[in-house]
């Protein structure tokens, strides 16, 4: 996420609402795709794609920056990019361990619920802060305990309490690894390229993925071919387009209005479910996700809003 303070304008929440429309579609892409292929395959070859989408962009932007009037001495651009790969590579293990406990969830749960339950790194990311010496607004607790609230509802069935979803505990842990991985970035984005970081991430991650499908898995080129649409959009879409429109649009948006409009994936991810996939979430299921939705847009504010509080306390 960016910081400090910036004039949002239109181009730049269009094109992150755009990334939130790809991102949420692609849980229908890896739902399709798990029908014809396992976890571990679909996530290596998602990444690998993902990767491959970003090395041309990487390149031209290592090209501009050698040739830029004001670049910095060879040794400092060497010292820099085995930085990225470094960071790189960590985020990458990270997020290899994320993507794949959500689509192994994909073997138990909806496409729609999995949206859903995912969102839930915007709350951890904030209480892990808290091992950072980062202090919480009220009005983020209360955000927290209402999203654990949503979550009953969504994957809680009060007449059977010992019927818990495996996806919805794969897909609670993936938040919280999720969450892990954005507090990694936070820290590395400032030292390295963006675009770069990526690209190594994704690398690193679907050869990690790779190895784990020869080791535990049996593709088939036959059954790769039957799920290429679906690797294709998330990879391509989902890790290479969408995260350069984040990029690009974040540039022309203010960072709490970006982050609002990314979370809003949850909702797309639901929209898309039930009309491609014919998903319908059942009334209580419903109940849980517009409380999860209003405890996220909600959070988004705790701190501005807290912030205007004490200034007018103060004037």
């Amino acid at each position: 996420m960016g910081s400090g303070a910036r004039r949002t304008e239109w181009k730049g929440v269009v094109m992150l609402l755009l990334t939130a429309m790809i991102w949420g579609s692609s849980f229908v892409a890896q739902s399709i795709g798990m029908e014809e292929i396992e976890a571990f395959t679909f996530s290596g070859i998602r990444s690998l794609l993902g990767a491959a989408v970003l090395v041309p962009i990487v390149a031209l932007r290592l090209r501009r920056a050698a040739v830029a009037p004001d670049a910095p001495p060879a040794a400092e651009r060497r010292a820099a990019f085995r930085r990225a790969m470094r960071n790189g590579a960590l985020i990458g293990v990270v997020y290899c361990l994320a993507s794949n406990l959500q689509q192994f969830a994909f073997n138990y749960a909806g496409a729609g619920k999995i949206a859903f339950v995912t969102a839930l790194y915007m709350f951890f990311v904030p209480l892990f802060g808290l091992a950072l010496g980062k202090r919480l607004p009220l009005l983020t607790w209360i955000c927290v305990a209402a999203g654990f609230v949503g979550l009953y509802f969504l994957c809680i069935d009060p007449h059977n309490l010992t019927a818990l979803n495996r996806g919805d505990v794969l897909t609670f842990f993936c938040a919280i690894v999720y969450a892990v991985h954005i507090l990694l970035i936070e820290r590395f984005a400032p030292q390295s390229d963006g675009v770069m970081l990526s690209c190594v991430q994704f690398a690193v991650a679907g050869a990690i993925s790779c190895v784990l499908m020869l080791l535990f898995e049996s593709p088939s080129l036959a059954s790769i071919g039957r799920a290429m649409p679906s690797l294709l959009y998330a990879g391509v879409m989902s890790c290479g387009v969408a995260f350069t429109f984040q990029i690009l649009g974040q540039r022309y948006t203010e960072a709490t209005v970006a982050s609002l409009l990314m979370c809003t994936e949850s909702v797309f991810g639901v929209l898309s479910s039930a009309v491609i996939l014919g998903e319908r979430l059942r009334p209580r299921e419903i109940f849980g996700c517009v409380i999860m939705f209003a405890a996220i847009l909600l959070s988004q504010a705790s701190q501005p809003l807290t912030d205007a509080l004490r200034a007018r306390r103060r004037g």
